[in-house]
């Protein structure tokens, strides 16, 4: 019974971790009325830093860290810092359903032709048949139905698909990581991200102390929720449960973009990027073997 309690837990947890992965997305639509891309990576990865050192105690993980991993931490954080500039600017030109929903999705499936083209992987008639339905999927989340070739080829949307590419870079970049607990590793990353993005950014540091409500709710959502707790629980999760059971938990995250972004921001939910949604999940869940009918150990 206390172990069905847990594992109750976990995934209770888990459903609100990708929650707030979600409605980050709603959060960088508000924040972008007040600061700068730039502006929002160093206040996010600063609080982040301060919140995560508690959570590192407390599960009594050590800080130490050797030369190589520091170094794969300081890669990541380079393409953290311009994933979250092209998320940043993708929603404020664009809008946060999309960007959740398409950055979400393709940057599996980017992930693992960019990952199988350099261990030289021959793809399979399963995989194939998986692409192509991830490729009509992230068409269909662009609204290509409905949208002219000048309408998807926007801004905001080659921001969100070079949001994808940093992002898959980074996710393989971490693979690299051996023998360190992946927890210790993304506090480094996120750092190199706060330290790093003073530096090589035109953060000017104005004064946020002015700003309404609005804007402290939404940055300490996007840092503490969507970043602190949300990868805390995840990497924890995927100890306790499993990769395979904690990883598919992150195909909430798309769903709950779109709703929350129709909830909170008035965006218009299309049928097509529902479908979009669905049928890039399917792709992913082909390419990367996922069960669903898994039940808890």
């Amino acid at each position: 019974m206390q172990k069905e309690t847990s594992s109750f837990l976990f995934y209770f947890y888990l459903v609100l971790a990708m929650f707030f992965w979600g409605f980050s997305w709603v959060n960088a639509k508000f924040l972008s009325e007040f600061i700068s891309a730039q502006e929002l990576i160093v206040y996010r990865y600063g609080i982040t830093v301060f919140t995560f050192m508690p959570v590192l105690f407390f599960l009594k993980l050590s800080f130490k860290i050797n030369l190589k991993s520091f170094i794969l931490a300081l890669i990541s954080s380079i393409f953290l810092i311009t994933y979250s500039i092209f998320y940043f600017d993708g929603v404020k030109y664009g809008t946060a359903g999309l960007g959740g929903a398409f950055v979400t999705t393709l940057t599996p499936i980017l992930t693992f032709i960019i990952s199988s083209l350099f261990i030289h992987r021959f793809f399979r008639i399963r995989d194939m048949f998986a692409l192509v339905l991830g490729m009509i999927g992230v068409l269909l989340i662009l609204n290509i139905l409905t949208f002219t070739l000048n309408e998807i080829l926007v801004k905001s949307n080659l921001y969100f698909i070079f949001a994808s590419l940093s992002w898959t870079i980074m996710t393989l970049n971490n693979t690299k990581l051996k023998n360190m607990n992946p927890l210790v590793f993304t506090f480094y990353v996120y750092l190199c991200v706060f330290i790093l993005s003073i530096f090589i950014t035109d953060f000017d540091g104005g004064n946020i102390f002015e700003f309404n409500s609005t804007f402290w709710i939404n940055l300490l959502i996007v840092s503490v929720g969507s970043t602190t707790f949300a990868t805390s629980i995840y990497f924890i999760s995927i100890e306790k449960l499993g990769a395979g059971k904690a990883s598919s938990f992150i195909f909430l995250v798309p769903f709950n973009a779109i709703f929350l972004s129709f909830l909170f921001l008035d965006e218009p939910i299309y049928i097509g990027t529902i479908i979009g949604t669905i049928l890039t999940i399917i792709a992913v869940s082909i390419l990367n073997n996922i069960s669903w009918g898994s039940k808890v150990a």
